[in-house]
């Protein structure tokens, strides 16, 4: 089974379903159990600083207090996701998607954030995007996903509203030229 971790899947222009047309989505897990992804171009009028509100966390020296905070996805939408640069290890449940990038969703993550000790690349969201197995690779056959390779670049220093473009880009592709049918003959 090939993984689609710590790639982005990139809904393609027919993909009307109301979760997830027009997204872009980011793969924290794939394997053979199912697949967890967020996405990350749907920005809530939600920010980090109503968010610590709601929460009642203090907020000492956060430099990111205007950053939206994202709708992650139609699953756990009560439950904060956290994507960030850095180390699963550093806290306490946090899943390693790949070599710098880890997917926190204890609340100390946020307080750190709070505190301005957090880290300094992340994306905070509300709710996940899941996919029973198997799923997603039937998806992909019928032609309604696109994927490439992740960057920090696009995840952590280009606005939501322009992920997803940047990621077609990254195939060379324009997603508003392409055609609902696959070239199967």
């Amino acid at each position: 089974m090939q993984t689609l971790r710590d790639h982005f899947l990139m809904a393609m222009p027919h993909l009307e379903d109301e979760n997830f047309a027009g997204t872009l989505n980011y793969i924290c897990d794939h394997d053979e159990t199912g697949t967890l992804g967020l996405i990350v171009n749907r920005p809530l009028s939600l920010t980090l600083e109503g968010l610590f509100e709601q929460l009642d966390i203090d907020v000492s020296d956060c430099p990111h207090l205007e950053m939206p905070v994202l709708y992650g996805g139609p699953v756990h939408r009560d439950r904060g996701f956290i994507l960030h640069r850095g180390n699963a290890d550093e806290w306490d449940s946090s899943l390693q998607v790949c070599e710098s990038r880890a997917l926190t969703t204890s609340m100390d993550v946020l307080h750190a954030l709070a505190e301005g000790r957090g880290p300094e690349e992340f994306l905070v969201c509300l709710g996940c995007a899941g996919w029973q197995p198997d799923q997603l690779a039937e998806e992909i056959k019928e032609n309604t996903w696109l994927n490439v390779a992740a960057t920090d670049e696009i995840l952590f220093r280009t606005p939501p509203e322009t992920r997803l473009e940047a990621a077609a880009n990254r195939l060379g592709v324009d997603l508003a030229l392409l055609s609902r049918h696959a070239g199967h003959g």
